[in-house]
Parts: C-alpha cells; structure tokens; sequence
C-alpha cells in the first residue's frame, strides 16, 4: 500500500512518530516530505515547496493530509498568521485543484482554533500573555463581561477565529463534493464551554464530523486508510470512573476511547469477540498531571495480563506515564506476540489515536518488522515514562547532559523488559521541556 503523509508540524511526534509506526509493515510506501519544510515553534511552512512535493507525489492509495500546514504554515502559526481570509482561501483553492487530480482516498483535518487558559503566549500571539487567562473566562462564560481586555485585543483575536471558522466552512463545503473520503475538524485542548465548542456544534449542525484531541488525529487517520478492520474491546480498570472527563478534553474517559477506535477503522466489541484487548489506566477523581503538580489516585492493585492480544493506554495522568502502573506492568512479559504497544502521551486522546495505530498496522501487517515495533515500544517507554513521569520533573532547563545521565538508569530497565538493545541520543526539538527526541543510534 502506497500512503502519502503531510504532518502538522516538525515536532518528533507529527514527524518521526509516523514514519516509525508506518514501518512497522515492510509492505507499506510511505511518503513523507523532508523535514526541514515543515514549520516548528517559531517558523513557518515552506508552502510553495510543500505544493511542489505534493504534485510530485506517484501514484498513491491514500493521503493524509493536515490542511493546517498548507493553509497557515502549520498548527501553531493557524493561531499566530495575520493574513486575511482571501489570502488564505486562494492558497487552499490551490490545493484544491491539486488534489483533484490525484486518484486516491482523501483523508484530512483541520483543527478548531483552541483556546488555551494560560498566560503563556509561547504558541499564541503576544498578546496572550497578558490577556489570555481573561480571554479564555470571556470565551468560557459565552462573550459575557470582557472585563478590561483591550478592544484592539478582542477584536483581532475574535476576527482571527472568524477567519478560521470560516476556512473550516469551505473545507466542509468541499467534502460534500467529494474531495474528501474522510475530514475531521479537531479539537485541539478542549473544555467543556467556550467559542471553540460553539463552532464545533455549529460545524456538526453543517453536517461535519468534530474530534476532540489534535496531533494524534493524522494517526488516526493512518490508520483508518489501511485496509482491514480489527475488532478491539476497551477494559477500563477502573470501571466505576469511566464516566469522567479528561484534562484538554471535552467528552468522558469512555467516549474517548470509543471515538478514536472507531476513527481509526476499528469496531467495538465484547471480549469474547475481540481481536485485541485495550486495557486502559483511567483515573478516579481527576486526571493527575505531573508536571503541573495535580495530583490523583495512582494504580492500587495487581495487572496480569490474559494470554492473548492486549494493549495499553495509560492515561490516568495527562502529560506521562503511572509509575505504580509501570511497576504493575513490568511484571509481565512484554516480549511475547500478545503485546500490540504501550502509550501514555500527553493527552488522552493523544495516547489513545497512536497506540490504536500502531496495534492496527501490527496486526494487519503483510510484511511485519519486528525490530521496527521495538523501537515504538523503547520510544514510549522513555518518553512517557522514564522522560515525562520521572527524568522531566527533575530539569529546569532543556540541558541535554543532565537528560542524558537522568535517563540511562531507564534505559537499562528498559532494554531488559523488551529483550532489546537501547542505544539512543536526545535532543529538544522545540528548545523547551515538553517534548524530548528520541533518536536511535
């Protein structure tokens, strides 16, 4: 199967996650552009040569595509870009009439503006770090009281929100021609009111299809254009709970699990029935989150896993792994066929959409790369666990030396559960704490 990839973004988990979740299939072509024309943090897509790269793609089954990066230069700059909707709409008519000249399956999406409630203006426009905790009540409470945010404020960030939705119209437009197979419009660190669910449902009542999470959505949309379906059953181990909501989201721990697996082109079923079994860490209370200080209910019980398929989404904290899950886990035998992948990625949907696709590709492959699934497991092990959960907790400052000495005791425990060698190099893609790179020697 030939399958072309346009990532969000530069970051290892829009980029290097892909490609190493696709090669798990020896029998999957996968295109994806270089890197370096792909914007990050502080830059920009290069578009004209991402126009270019696409109209020189060969004949392909599939294309995942993040509309973000051709419209805005990418997820972040769709916040940050000052040109007008016109400006905009004639890039994307562009795209358009690229894409309808290529004879393959459409899978798309584009995200919702979010709206973070924070002062960090790191991924949003300047102003936010004065304004964005005030913006963010305003948008929460339904435009009601703006309080002492400035009109020049308001009215730029009201009109860049306009811009988008109106962008996001168009491409609904489109799928109803049928340019798109599938087009999800995502949303990206959701609560549970605000202008971002406002056009959510204005866009459902459009007839479009809405998907709380983000990065993790052209996973999951990877994995709804391979071929096959598999039959996977959620065990929630702490059943009582499954009811509650997430950090970032905006729809129950159980809801979540059921929309990513059945976006990834997978059918919920009894256990009797499955072909996988996904166990999931759920949280009581609230979700923790270690680096932020929110504290929860870790695991309190014994984890023995059946002899058949199973994998494992660790979402009772956001942002890393469990460690007393961790503890539970490592007393079983991770080496065997049975085990389809471990995740415990930033946000829950994140977790969820990566590990449904990695699982999907194993266990559909033609031509599996053992070696390949190995790599994914050693990835997730350090950057969910050893990094995030643990190592992270102990920087100030993205100091690679530090991480390297933090990390090797990991590494060892690692290397030993997976029967495998672990040599690896890190490095901070984006300059700060909260992604690490993990680069195999």
């Amino acid at each position: 199967m030939r399958i072309a990839f346009l990532p969000i973004d530069n970051r290892p988990v829009c980029y290097t996650l892909p490609k190493l979740i696709a090669q798990i299939d020896k029998g999957i072509e996968f295109f994806i552009p270089e890197r370096c024309l792909l914007g990050g943090l502080t830059k920009n897509a290069d578009i004209e040569r991402l126009f270019d790269w696409i109209c020189k793609l060969p004949d392909i089954d599939a294309f995942i595509l993040s509309l973000d990066t051709i419209a805005y230069g990418g997820l972040i700059p769709s916040r940050r870009c000052p040109e007008t909707f016109e400006q905009i709409k004639q890039r994307v008519e562009k795209l358009k009439k690229i894409l309808e000249k290529k004879k393959c399956k459409i899978y798309a999406f584009s995200s919702i503006m979010r709206i973070s409630n924070n002062n960090f203006n790191v991924e949003e426009k300047e102003y936010w770090a004065k304004w964005g905790e005030k913006i963010f009540k305003y948008s929460y409470e339904g435009g009601v009281d703006s309080g002492d945010i400035p009109k020049s404020v308001l009215d730029d960030y009201l009109q860049t929100r306009k811009r988008n939705f109106e962008i996001n119209k168009l491409y609904l437009k489109w799928q109803k021609e049928g340019l798109f197979d599938t087009l999800i419009f995502s949303k990206d660190d959701c609560a549970q009111y605000g202008f971002n669910v406002e056009e959510a449902k204005a866009l459902e009542e459009l007839g479009g299809f809405t998907k709380t999470g983000a990065d993790e959505i052209p996973l999951s949309l990877l994995s709804r254009a391979i071929e096959g379906e598999i039959k996977i059953c959620p065990i929630f181990l702490e059943p009582d709970c499954k009811h509650l909501v997430s950090k970032y989201e905006d729809v129950s721990i159980e809801k979540s699990v059921i929309g990513q697996i059945e976006l990834a082109g997978c059918r919920v079923v009894e256990k009797q029935d499955a072909d996988i079994l996904l166990f999931v860490n759920n949280f009581r209370d609230t979700q923790g989150e270690i680096v932020m200080g929110v504290n929860t209910e870790p695991f309190n019980g014994e984890f023995t896993l059946p002899e058949r398929s199973y994998m494992v989404a660790d979402v009772r904290f956001a942002n890393g792994a469990d460690n007393r899950f961790i503890e539970e886990l490592f007393k079983n035998n991770l080496t065997d066929g049975n085990f389809y992948g471990y995740s415990a990625w930033n946000t829950s949907a994140n977790t969820l959409g990566s590990l449904i696709c990695g699982a999907k590709i194993k266990f559909l492959a033609k031509k599996y790369n053992k070696d390949v699934f190995k790599r994914l497991q050693v990835t997730r092990f350090l950057d969910d666990w050893a990094y995030q959960a643990n190592v992270r907790q102990t920087l100030k400052t993205p100091e690679v030396g530090a991480l390297i000495l933090g990390m090797k005791g990991f590494e060892n425990r690692i290397a030993e559960k997976l029967n495998t060698e672990v040599s690896v190099t890190y490095s901070y893609p984006w300059e700060r704490l909260f992604e690490v790179e993990v680069e195999f020697n």
